[in-house]
This record gives C-alpha cells, structure tokens and sequence, in this order.
C-alpha cells in the first residue's frame, strides 16, 4: 500500500493503491514493512480507510485505536476493519511486528456489486467478525501460516489473473476460519440462522441507507418483511431493539464527522438525513449524553492531549 490520501481536518482518507508495478487487489506484508512504507506523523493521525484491513500482531504490543475505542494488543491479537471505520496506529512502540493484509470492498466477490442480494454472503462473513478477537495457540499458527502462504504467493510472478482468483479463495479460507472461530465461542447464544439472515440483511441495509432512512418502518419494507419480525431478529442477535441498532450506527457516524471533520454541526445533520439541525442536536444529545458541539470540543482535547 503507498499512501494516497487527503488531509481533512485531523483525518486521513486513505484508499487502495498499490504500488504502480503490482496488479492485485489485495496486498499483504509485514507491520515493520508498512511502518517503513509511511512517515510518523501517518501513523499516529487518525485515518478512514476505504477498503478491508487486517492486522494480525505475532510479536510485541501495542495499541491501537478504532472508532473511539482503544485495543491493547499482543501476540495473537487480530484486529478486522472495514470501509468507512476510523483507525490510529500506535506510534510510541516499534517493537510490535506481525501481518497486514488490506484488499479492496469488490476483491472478494471477484467484480463489483451493487445490490443488496449480491452483497450479503460477503458482508456476512466480514461483519460477523469481532473488531478484536485473542486467539488461541492452533488458532494463531493457522492464522500465521494462512498469511504468511499468502504473501508468499502475491509475489510470484504468473499470470494476474489465476494468482487473483488463488489468493480470493485463500482469503475467503482464513475469513471463513475466522467466522467458525467466532460462532465456536458465541455458540450458547447463537441466533436461529434464519434470524440471523433476517439481521445481517438489516446490518447492511443501514450500512447503505442510514444517510437517508432513518425508521424501521422504512427497512422493513426494503427487506420484506414487518417491523416485529425485524425487531425480534435485531433484539436476539444484538441484544438491542432494530430501533436502537439504526440510532448506534447513525451516531457512530456522526461522532466520526464531528471529531474528524471542520463540517459544521448542520452540514452533518444534512449529510446524515436529518431535516433540521435541530433535529440532530436533539437526537445526538439523547444518543450520546452530550450536545454536537460539547462533543468535538473533548475529543479534540483529547485527540491533542494523546499526540
């Protein structure tokens, strides 16, 4: 990965863009190899990716920041980001080493997409994931050696396509190996897998919608089904109401905007669907125990403290 990004406010954009030389949608190197490839002050502002990373820690620690909340990490820790989430590097230690592997939103389902339909059976397996997760001893040595084959292969030099659709199937593996990790250790609360379809179909509608839609009512009609039945699916799965679900993830957004971003308290309300900025004061406040501004101003505060 070489940088490409725009500096907005004290946030990093940061796409996909592979060195011109390399064809492949998806790049995995080691940590100490990507601390070489950017400069300091990179590493300790806090960056909004566009594509998938996953960072595996096999040596020292850390930690690391994503939307807010701070992971101390250390051998065996696994991190899974996605599009659109917010992340900062610890830039005070250099003795963690371990992997990072980065890979475009369309890579895995081997073209673009656009519909919710074609979306879902990837998404699922992403989104089921822990942002953090510990792994066990065979859990680390499966994950060490599925990363370290993969990097060995991006690097041979055949043809682009048949070593693309290689390295899909090898992610798709180690995704897949992570998910039966997961749902191992979340067996006694498992949802039927019905609901759970029911609720991933949810999860990515307000991933997609959440800057327009903002009643159950209205993703209910999207998906087909009613309002009770999305209620009971987001409740059992997520322990939270569908109502409840929507309103974290719209102020998750909208904590990202204020502290990363010198848009004004209306322009956000604008880009997140909100009618009136009063409207959004009203709602942020009761979401999260804090007016808009009161908000940015701590975090600011805080964001400056920790530099």
């Amino acid at each position: 990965m070489r940088k490409n990004f725009a500096a907005i406010a004290r946030l990093l954009l940061v796409h996909y863009a592979a060195p011109a030389s390399y064809e492949l949608d998806v790049e995995i190197f080691p940590l100490s190899e990507f601390r070489r490839r950017v400069s300091a002050a990179h590493l300790r502002t806090p960056q909004r990716v566009d594509f998938h990373v996953l960072l595996y820690v096999t040596r020292g620690q850390c930690m690391h920041m994503v939307d807010f909340q701070s992971f101390r990490c250390k051998r065996g820790t696994l991190l899974v980001l996605g599009p659109g989430q917010i992340q900062r590097f610890d830039s005070s230690s250099s003795t963690w080493e371990g992997w990072m592997a980065i890979w475009r939103p369309e890579f895995l389902q081997g073209r673009a997409t656009t519909t919710l339909r074609s979306d879902l059976e990837v998404f699922h397996q992403l989104a089921d994931l822990a942002v953090c997760r510990q792994l066990s001893g065979s859990e680390r040595v499966a994950m060490g050696e599925g990363l370290n084959r993969m990097a060995n292969d991006a690097r041979r030099r055949v043809n682009a396509a048949a070593l693309q659709s290689l390295l899909r199937h090898q992610l798709q593996a180690l995704l897949i190996r992570l998910h039966l990790i997961q749902a191992k250790a979340e067996s006694s609360t498992a949802a039927a897998p019905a609901v759970l379809q029911r609720f991933k179909r949810f999860q990515l509608a307000v991933e997609q919608k959440l800057h327009r839609l903002h009643r159950i009512a209205d993703y209910a009609e999207l998906l087909g089904c009613s309002q009770k039945s999305l209620q009971r699916a987001t409740q059992q799965v997520v322990g939270v109401s569908a109502k409840g679900f929507l309103a974290q993830r719209i102020v998750l957004e909208a904590k990202r905007l204020l502290v990363h971003t010198g848009e004004s308290v209306s322009v956000i309300a604008e880009r997140l669907g909100f009618d009136e900025a009063t409207n959004f004061v009203k709602f942020f406040r009761r979401e999260a125990g804090a007016a808009p501004g009161a908000f940015r101003r701590e975090h600011m505060v805080l964001s400056r403290r920790s530099e």
